[in-house]
């Protein structure tokens, strides 16, 4: 498994791609059971990280992953901003000093994301949050010893696709109770964006 400045750099690439991509759709997802705003704040965050660490020199992944977080803190708003901020600053500070980041290195910087996350959030699994992909993917990377791309986009993918039968608990969604259900979360959509974008880098870095 590669997992170095040059994989970081293009799961970011990925990442803001797919975002791009499905900029509307995010948002539609939002304008359903939130602010309506995802897609635009996420499209305009990853679009300036993007911009940040394609014109930057980094010597460890540490160093990248930090400037991912300073810059999606500072860029996106809503609570995407502060919830991806967090979830990539525990990752680089998981991983500081490490010049080499093997699969337990990855497994334990992702698992302090979610941690940052569940934090930052005050939120919980099933509640219908981003928490509802990124613990499943914790849980399947912790139950393993290697990386598996394909079956990693598996389970992040199913696990956004769960969200629709769940009632929303936290956030503005919360509010129409009852009525949250049959809808995606859309932070979990772009969650997913991130972890089919992470599972396309390391594959190609293999």
């Amino acid at each position: 498994m590669n997992f170095q400045v040059n994989e970081v750099r293009q799961w970011i690439e990925l990442t803001n791609e797919k975002i791009q991509r499905n900029k509307e759709y995010l948002t539609e997802l939002d304008q359903a059971i939130g602010d309506g705003d995802h897609g635009i704040n996420m499209a305009r965050g990853f679009q300036e990280v993007v911009n940040k660490t394609s014109s930057s020199e980094y010597t460890s992944v540490s160093d990248i992953l930090k400037d991912v977080a300073m810059t999606l803190m500072s860029k996106v708003g809503g609570a995407s901003g502060p919830l991806y901020g967090t979830a990539f600053l525990k990752m680089s500070m998981a991983l500081k000093d490490k010049d080499v980041v093997d699969y337990n290195s990855l497994v334990l910087a992702i698992d302090q994301a979610l941690q940052g996350i569940i934090q930052r959030g005050k939120a919980n699994e099933r509640e219908k949050t981003l928490v509802d992909v990124w613990a499943p993917v914790v849980k399947f990377l912790q139950d393993r010893t290697t990386f598996h791309a394909d079956k990693l986009i598996q389970v992040a993918e199913k696990a956004m696709d769960d969200t629709k039968d769940l009632m929303a608990i936290k956030g503005r969604a919360a509010y129409l109770k009852e009525r949250s259900i049959g809808h995606l979360d859309p932070g979990s959509v772009s969650s997913y964006y991130l972890f089919q974008s992470l599972g396309e880098a390391i594959k190609g870095g293999s």
